[in-house]
């Protein structure tokens, strides 16, 4: 089956193909994203809502996020009127790969990954899926040298851009109303 793919799709495509198996899931984006936003407001409480203005995101894909997070001791949640959260330890702790693995689950990027549902006669002798198990190496080997307080780093950047957003006057707005 795997020879099958190579010699339906060009280099081009079948690297199109492994960018595409590579892409993570919007969960989590958006559970880097709250993270991020706690972050930049630390040690103040973030609201949901805070991230669901700031990103343009659905309130209950946050919710379990930021209970996820929690659960996990990345977040520490505090509910009821005046609630949020916050960060449950220093951003330079919190490591992006670790993130990744809590919100992605194993990085099966090919069935041939995972013995339990391989189906691919070339187990234990294809070097592509030996390439690709390294490809996601490198990917996460990357991601595990990032912390929180790296994608931070740009901080007054940051809070500058999302501030209108926060306040519900984006940019947006301003142009209209000036014209």
């Amino acid at each position: 089956m795997a020879v099958l793919f190579i010699k339906q799709y060009s280099k081009y495509n079948f690297i199109a193909a492994t960018r595409k198996l590579m892409k993570l899931t919007s969960y989590t984006n958006y559970a880097l994203r709250s993270l991020q936003l706690a972050a930049l407001h630390a040690p103040d409480l973030v609201r949901v809502d805070d991230v669901v203005r700031v990103h343009s995101l659905a309130r209950p894909h946050i919710v379990k996020i930021v209970y996820e997070l929690g659960k996990a001791g990345y977040l520490e949640t505090q509910r009821g009127r005046g609630g949020g959260f916050r960060l449950g330890r220093p951003a330079k702790d919190i490591i992006v790969g670790d993130v990744i693995r809590l919100t992605e689950g194993p990085m099966d990027v090919v069935e041939c990954f995972n013995p339990d549902k391989n189906t691919c006669p070339l187990i234990g002798i294809c070097k592509l899926s030996r390439k690709i198990q390294e490809a996601t190496a490198a990917f996460m080997a990357v991601l595990d040298n990032v912390t929180i307080a790296d994608i931070i780093s740009n901080r007054n950047e940051l809070l500058d851009h999302i501030a209108p957003i926060q306040t519900g006057k984006s940019t947006a707005r301003k142009e209209r109303n000036t014209q």
